[in-house]
């Protein structure tokens, strides 16, 4: 059964070559890899816990249409009903589509945009092949975030086009920034996405931008492998109300979150 429309559904790694990547995520998360093979440009999926849980894109010889060439990133996929129908709404909220719609027999169709803010979404029709499998477990994704320099462009697109139900959180008495707001994608148990109004933590002219968070079962430890395998630590490791959380980097420069949870919360002790 697919996935709600606007509900996270897959997770996609893209960098210049993809060998050296491959070797860092296997050490740091365990994951094992399917090569897809030639007719797929040798796409690989990303297993774990017995279920594919990533793809990882290798973008040689792709550029930027100034001619650079990509940045390495993680990119979020949004379950939708309809690519055709959502990528006219939004076309019509002021997004820019990136990738045209591809359509892959017997597994879905899928595609890309820029928000309004800047951010790159892709969409994701199921025709087979859900997606990601939820565990809350370590090594796997445990939430999708929107750092957003423009909250309420932000929040007015995403309900248009993928029919958030923003629903603010209440700032807690020790958050440091309590005028910046936060938001998930439905209230309570439902939500499986936030929306940070991240303006201020961020230099004139940044766009937003979409961000994982993969589960692990002790972030210092997890932070400690992946400084050694060529990473490095971005902010943190700190505590939240959701966990032990730290902002970091694989080798290439592609960013992630990473977080343990707090005890007795859904993957702790897994």
């Amino acid at each position: 059964m697919a996935r709600p429309t606007g509900e996270p559904t897959w997770l996609e790694y893209s960098a210049n070559g993809i060998a050296g990547s491959i070797d860092f995520y296997r050490q740091i998360f365990g994951w094992e890899f399917e090569d897809l093979g030639p007719e797929m440009n040798h796409y690989r999926m990303a297993v774990a816990e017995g279920s594919r849980q990533a793809g990882f894109m290798d973008t040689t010889g792709m550029t930027c249409p100034d001619g650079e060439e990509l940045t390495p990133t993680w990119d979020v996929y949004l379950s939708v009903d309809s690519v055709d129908e959502r990528l006219e709404k939004a076309r019509a909220n002021g997004a820019r589509v990136v990738v045209e719609p591809a359509r892959m027999e017997g597994v879905g169709t899928f595609a890309g945009i820029c928000d309004p803010t800047g951010a790159f979404v892709g969409l994701w029709e199921d025709g087979g092949f859900e997606g990601y499998v939820f565990s809350g477990k370590p090594g796997t994704p445990v939430w999708f975030e929107l750092m957003s320099m423009d909250f309420d462009a932000s929040a007015a697109f995403y309900s248009a086009v993928f029919d958030f139900d923003i629903t603010l959180m209440d700032s807690d008495e020790d958050d440091p920034q309590p005028d910046l707001r936060y938001a998930t994608n439905a209230p309570g148990e439902k939500a499986s996405a936030g929306m940070c109004e991240a303006k201020e933590w961020f230099p004139a002219g940044t766009k937003s931008f979409w961000r994982p968070y993969f589960g692990v079962a002790d972030a210092d430890a997890t932070v400690a492998a992946i400084e050694k395998a060529g990473g490095k630590l971005l902010d943190g490791p700190i505590d939240s109300p959701f966990g032990r959380v730290a902002t970091v980097a694989d080798p290439k420069g592609a960013s992630f979150q990473i977080n343990q949870p707090l005890p007795g919360g859904p993957g702790a002790g897994s």
